[in-house]
């Protein structure tokens, strides 16, 4: 018995032993949860219980340089869903059908969202108050409506391939919006939330909210006014003369502040999804071309500031210089004779400038070509920047060097171009383009302010300052005298260049007529580039097409600027001596000579035809007296392909029906009895009739009867 008493003791002690071991196990294993642990448990079971959500800071303003706002972010509704909220109501279905109905959706691709294995998706931003009113008021399980930050840009098609767009998640896409997305987006806010297992919202739980902190402002070089001035001209142009595309640059050649760019075709920012990925392509900057004789101011400066040719130096042009076997002919048949370098550069004269390229060689020629930014990105503030084309130094032939002497051969984006163009204007120093001016806080304190930056010195101020006045007498004597803006000097260069061929060489019928200039002379305030792209109607030249719209542009914005005027011509007899050249395109040589002479101006006729198919100078200009007007009476070669509806010309002037039918590129033939005066009467082929580019129209004109008065 005893024994046996024993035994049980034992079991027990070891028992108990075995228990308080545990205990002590226990014991530590609290000790471990409790103390050593206990927080990181805390904090998990803290996250179990607390959904994030993330609130979106409003993205910085966009402001012009003035402080006119061109992009700002405004709460609009927009609506979401909690997939496993309507999944758990058993209304899948319907809640999808509902939705689709007041947010005009498909039923499908609703369904598709709210069945989602996600916390939580969007189905539909910037939503229309009504609409999120009416499904406020329905309750449907699982879907909400929240105030959302949306870009908004007020100006709409307003500088829109400066300013870019941002997207719906409030994310910059391309422009400025996305280059300085970093700074604009600002940081994101947070609201923490306390949920129970269930997955529902905990009554009376504590919400901590952590403010988004907005993003940084722009101010931009661009003015808002000027940007406004050069799109009201591009849309004429776009009207008037339908191109393919056409783009205006405008830059202060102080500091390289870029003061609009402007492209067409365009798009709404607003509502960007509408248009073809093309619209929102910045063709100013991303696509480059052969500029043609624009780049003459390249040429011009290098040989100038190398010394090779000076005010006494001449050339001779029988229209035309042969390179190797090559030739390359004059725009001008016959050539322009014996010139001096001033009218050398005032005709465009491209043997001139070919002679002047051979002079400088290949090595000083791409010194001066990379020195003025050709070849490489100058580093705008934009996304997308092109860098040209430009042959390889190494494998550039005689005939390459005459061929990019005149602006051919090589490709050059506009906003290369306009730098060049500020270079000379600016003493010889090449700007770096750029388009912000500085950044602000949402307390509106500069927080960084970008200055001027100087690339490099190109040529010396004494060149550039040569190089202007040959440029001003393009404008006051020259090809480019639809340039001109009475009470300021302007210099600048036209440019005609013929579209390449895909199938090789040159085509005929497509060019790119630009315009490249500055104003005053003395001071440039302002320089400008218009490049329009495939112009319809004859005359197709720079100076008819991009010269007009440069000096609209040029004008409006020195009077916008406060820029005085350099003279007065009601204070000078020049305004006795001068006298507006006559449209006579499409009229008969008669009709033109006489029209000339009631001018005060002399004709001058190239060709054997009977009617006049282009003139030198154009309709419009300001011209001394007893000037010559160039009339090219050789039918042009351009555009003998496609269909033109014939307009009903009855009732028109013998001028008004030359000018429509010029524009339409078909050919007036004027009858009459005993010679056609008056208006038109009758016209063959009637109006209505389909007929091909360069067809002629015979037009009969009859003079008014005459009315008997009585006594």
């Amino acid at each position: 018995m005893q024994t046996r008493t024993i035994e049980i003791r034992k079991r027990i002690t070891y028992l108990f032993f075995c228990i308080f071991f545990v205990i002590i196990l226990l014991c530590f294993r609290l000790i471990w949860l409790q103390l050593v642990r206990g927080t990181w448990y805390q904090q998990e079971a803290l996250q179990n219980r607390i959904r994030e959500i993330v609130v979106e800071p409003k993205r910085g303003v966009i402001y012009d340089r003035n402080g006119n706002e061109l992009a700002i972010s405004i709460n609009v509704d927009a609506v979401y869903a909690v997939p496993a909220e309507v999944m758990k109501s058993k209304k899948t279905a319907q809640v999808a059908r509902e939705v689709a109905r007041i947010l005009d959706m498909k039923e499908k691709e609703v369904y598709e969202l709210i069945t989602k294995n996600q916390h939580s998706v969007w189905i539909k931003f910037k939503v229309d108050p009504a609409q999120a009113r009416e499904l406020r008021a329905r309750h449907l399980p699982g879907i909400g409506v929240i105030s959302k930050p949306q870009r908004f840009y007020p100006k709409n098609n307003l500088a829109s391939h400066v300013l870019g767009i941002a997207g719906a998640y409030n994310q910059g896409l391309e422009g400025i919006e996305v280059q300085y997305d970093k700074e604009l987006s600002g940081i994101n806010g947070r609201l923490l939330v306390e949920y129970d297992a269930a997955g529902r919202e905990i009554p009376g739980s504590t919400h901590r909210y952590i403010e988004p902190e907005q993003g940084l402002s722009l101010v931009l070089t661009i003015d808002q006014t000027i940007q406004y001035i050069a799109e009201r001209e591009l849309d004429k142009v776009m009207q008037e003369r339908r191109p393919k595309s056409a783009s205006i640059i405008v830059m202060d050649p102080r500091t390289g502040e870029i003061l609009a760019m402007a492209n067409r075709p365009d798009f709404d920012p607003n509502d960007y999804q509408k248009y073809p990925v093309s619209a929102r392509r910045n063709i100013a900057i991303s696509n480059s071309y052969e500029p043609g004789s624009t780049f003459k101011i390249v040429t011009l400066s290098a040989a100038l500031q190398e010394g090779l040719v000076d005010s006494n130096s001449r050339f001779y042009d029988p229209g035309y210089i042969k390179v190797g076997s090559e030739f390359i002919h004059c725009w001008l048949p016959g050539g322009h004779g014996s010139q001096s370098l001033a009218e050398v550069v005032q005709n465009s004269c491209n043997p001139g400038f070919v002679n002047i390229g051979l002079r400088l060689g290949t090595e000083k020629f791409y010194k001066y070509l990379k020195g003025f930014g050709f070849g490489s990105p100058l580093g705008i503030d934009l996304p997308g920047e092109a860098g040209g084309i430009i042959v390889p130094q190494n494998e550039a032939k005689p005939v390459d060097l005459a061929s990019m002497s005149i602006g051919q051969a090589n490709s050059v984006t506009p906003l290369q171009l306009v730098s060049a163009m500020s270079a000379v204007a600016n003493g010889g120093k090449l700007m770096k383009p750029h388009l912000v001016k500085e950044m602000r806080n949402s307390k509106g304190q500069v927080v960084k302010r970008f200055k001027p930056q100087v690339l490099r010195q190109v040529i010396s101020p004494e060149t550039a300052r040569e190089v202007r006045s040959y440029l001003e007498k393009v404008v006051s004597n020259g090809t480019g005298r639809n340039a001109y803006i009475p009470g300021y000097s302007v210099g600048g260069k036209t440019g005609t260049a013929q579209k390449p061929d895909p199938r090789g060489g040159y085509s005929a019928t497509d060019h790119i007529a630009s315009f490249l200039g500055f104003a005053p002379v003395d001071s440039p305030r302002l320089v400008a580039l218009v490049v329009v792209d495939s112009p319809k109607g004859y005359p197709y030249y720079g100076g008819t097409v991009a010269a007009p719209v440069f000096r609209e542009v040029v004008r409006d914005s020195l009077r916008y600027l406060g820029v005085p005027l350099r003279y007065q011509l009601k204070d000078t007899k020049l305004q006795e001596d001068m006298t507006v050249v006559p449209p006579v395109i499409n009229l008969p040589v008669q009709e033109a000579e006489q029209l000339l002479k009631e001018a005060g101006l002399e004709a001058e006729k190239l060709g054997n035809g009977n009617m006049v198919y282009g003139q030198v100078p154009l309709d419009g200009v300001k011209v001394k007296k007893g000037s010559k007007v160039l009339l090219n009476l050789t039918m042009p070669k351009q555009e003998t392909s496609g269909e033109r509806v014939v307009p009903d010309l009855k009732g028109k002037t013998l001028r008004d029906a030359a000018e429509l039918l010029g524009l339409m590129n078909l050919v007036l033939i004027p009858e009459g009895e005993p010679f056609a005066t008056g208006t038109a009467v009758e016209q063959n082929p009637p109006p209505g009739t389909r007929v091909s580019a360069g067809s002629r129209v015979k037009v009969k004109f009859s003079p008014p009867p005459v009315t008997a008065i009585g006594p």
